[in-house]
């Protein structure tokens, strides 16, 4: 096989419909869009959201809410009571949670620890976010908390 014996599968291109090039193409004359009307015109046709003059429906319903620029920070949620299961001085980041079966593997880019519950003996948290309370009770057992960076993919 040579590089110019390579050629794309039968009926794989299509070539694209030629309007308005004479009588003969099949495609001449009005090249397709019938006679006259709003749709015959250069630029005739309305937007997608146009309702015939009637108020559009995305300016009727109520606009609620902020979100900035680039959108809203998701994090996954961990609670302190479900840390648990960890042993005594265990290290406890990201990866143990996927393995724990505590968040999804997706959601290991960014994980927040909040303060619902009570921790059992000390731990070494890894989190991208950890809450005022939380980390006083780790703090209080004798643990440590480690605020990470974000990650840049969560695969």
């Amino acid at each position: 096989m040579k590089l110019d014996d390579l050629r794309p599968a039968p009926g794989a291109k299509k070539r694209r419909k030629k309007i308005g090039r004479g009588p003969g193409s099949g495609h001449g004359k009005t090249s397709g869009k019938g006679h006259k009307g709003q749709h015959a015109r250069s630029g005739g046709v309305k937007g997608g959201g146009f309702e015939g003059g009637q108020m559009p429906l995305y300016r009727r319903l109520p606009k609620r809410g902020f979100v900035p620029h680039g959108g809203r920070t998701e994090y996954a949620i961990v609670n302190l009571e479900a840390l648990g299961r960890f042993a005594a001085n265990a290290v406890v980041d990201p990866d143990a949670l996927v393995t724990a079966g505590l968040i999804r593997r997706s959601d290991r880019a960014r994980v927040k620890i909040l303060g619902e519950g009570d921790v059992a003996h000390a731990l070494t948290v890894k989190a991208h976010a950890v809450s005022e309370s939380a980390r006083a009770k780790i703090a209080a057992k004798g643990g440590t908390v480690e605020v990470l960076g974000a990650r840049v993919s969560a695969s």
